[in-house]
């Protein structure tokens, strides 16, 4: 049995901050295949995969480090957030099933309430209600205004712990799904309007491609659309290029570049595809998920264990 953890932490910015979490999540069953920084996102994203009962520990482990090291009152970020380990989904990879990472799931929701005192909501196919299946609309409002919600309305309180949030750290989003390719491209222009209004357009919400979640941000002063597909089998990522590419030339604009936060599955990397020769390094073995499950990367040993941000 084989399942992939992807944790999202609200951490860009400072490398000290996000290796001393990794580094907290070396167990011994856990290969990490990937981790990145975003400082404009305020962001970073970690790929670790493994034995279901190590992947749980390793993600429980990042889950209280975070708390400990970042602090929502004064992070910044284009990117929503709810709590300081942000969302932490299950996939599954080899010999097992979705319904079983779903128990998986709510396992270490209970753990990391039980740890380290963040309340948690679970998501996707391991939301305990209909109203919670979308991330978005468990991250509406954010982490200010989730933190006020909770206080009126009984409906927005956690699923586990609380009823209010940790008052630095935030919540937890946990959650359940099958791979999802997080995708960014940019444009040859400034103008962050022209991104939202395309992210609007392309987005299934907005009648647009089915499984394609997007939005328009500024990012290293380009004009970026920054994109979640959910089923890169039903929509490819060419198709998705497509769209974007059709759309972009109605605004007198172009895609200049691409971005991958993670790993791709290596069907997904169609060969010879536009979209793959933005890329002016992508390199198969440290960005497609089957070969990095043969090379993983070494655990980071941080200078420092770190210190709350102020």
């Amino acid at each position: 049995m084989l399942i992939e953890c992807v944790p999202n932490f609200s951490e860009g910015r400072d490398p000290a901050v996000v290796e001393a979490i990794v580094a907290a999540m070396a167990v011994d069953g856990v290969s990490l295949l990937d981790f990145s920084r975003d400082p404009d996102h305020n962001r970073s994203v970690v790929t670790i995969a493994g034995s279901p009962a190590a992947v749980i520990e390793s993600a429980v482990r990042g889950a209280c480090k975070a708390s400990e090291l970042i602090d929502l009152t004064s992070q910044q970020g284009v990117h929503p957030r709810i709590g300081a380990a942000d969302v932490i989904p299950f996939v599954p990879v080899k010999d097992i099933s979705l319904e079983q990472c779903v128990l998986f799931a709510r396992q270490a929701g209970q753990m990391i309430w039980e740890s380290c005192g963040i309340p948690v909501y679970f998501y996707e196919a391991a939301a305990a209600r209909p109203d919670r299946a979308l991330l978005e609309e468990v991250r509406r409002g954010q982490f200010e205004g989730l933190r006020d919600a909770v206080r009126r309305e009984v409906a927005r309180r956690p699923d586990v712990g609380g009823p209010s949030l940790h008052p630095t750290a935030g919540a937890c989003a946990v959650g359940a799904r099958r791979f999802l390719i997080a995708w960014n491209l940019y444009l040859d222009t400034s103008d962050v309007a022209t991104a939202r209004a395309i992210a609007r357009e392309i987005r299934a919400s907005g009648g647009g491609l089915s499984g394609v979640k997007a939005m328009g941000v500024l990012a290293h002063g380009e004009a970026q659309i920054s994109m979640n597909i959910t089923d890169y089998r039903q929509t490819p990522l060419s198709t998705v290029y497509a769209a974007i590419a059709e759309k972009a030339a109605r605004f007198k604009v172009s895609i200049v570049r691409g971005e991958l936060i993670g790993l791709i599955p290596e069907e997904a990397a169609e060969q010879e595809s536009e979209w793959l020769r933005l890329f002016h390094e992508f390199d198969p073995e440290e960005k497609i998920l089957e070969r990095k499950l043969r090379s993983p990367l070494s655990w980071p040993v941080p200078a420092h264990s770190g210190s709350r941000l102020k």
